[in-house]
């Protein structure tokens, strides 16, 4: 049996990045009265927001290169993800700020899904060459106890495996 040097593709490994970002945002649905708003979202609707300093852990999955020993150069995963994600967000609004909030309430389910597809449409972009890690998963730490998760992988059998052509709704929030 060849050793992990001696084969063509090294063994599957994931690897979880950790990076932090700080937002302000508001619960308010523009499509429920105030008292919906206020029994739904409650302290969190105030008209003047509040803030989380947010934990954002990105997984990617590959084969380890044999001939470099690594799944990705932590620091090409660095720099996409701070290009994307963390330097659009930190230290901004999501409501006002933020595109993609401007039509949803942002929630942290939200924020993982929005994350998750920003990350995914540029992915297959960044990452093109053969071998190239996939983008796996998404966690979003709002607190030490709300943690919401968004698997990139085929979640079902109605939408498609590969993030290029994923549309957001095919994302499974766990």
């Amino acid at each position: 049996m060849p050793t992990i040097a001696e084969s063509k593709a090294g063994p599957l490994v994931r690897l979880t990045r950790r990076y932090r970002f700080s937002a302000s945002h508001r619960l308010n649905s523009p499509l429920l009265s105030k008292e919906q708003n206020d029994e739904t979202y409650g302290k969190c609707n105030n008209p003047y927001g509040h803030g989380h300093d947010y934990v954002l852990d990105v997984t990617v999955a590959a084969r380890v290169d044999p001939l470099r020993g690594r799944v990705i150069a932590v620091d090409t995963l660095d720099a996409f993800v701070r290009r994307i994600v963390v330097d659009p967000f930190d230290r901004h609004d999501l409501n006002t700020e933020v595109e993609e909030f401007a039509a949803l309430v942002p929630t942290t389910e939200n924020l993982a899904a929005v994350v998750a597809a920003r990350l995914a449409s540029a992915w297959e972009i960044a990452f093109a060459t053969p071998g190239a890690p996939a983008l796996e998963k998404v966690r979003i730490w709002e607190t030490r106890n709300n943690i919401f998760e968004v698997s990139v992988g085929k979640p079902d059998g109605d939408c498609p495996a590969t993030a290029k052509t994923k549309p957001v709704e095919c994302y499974e929030s766990r």
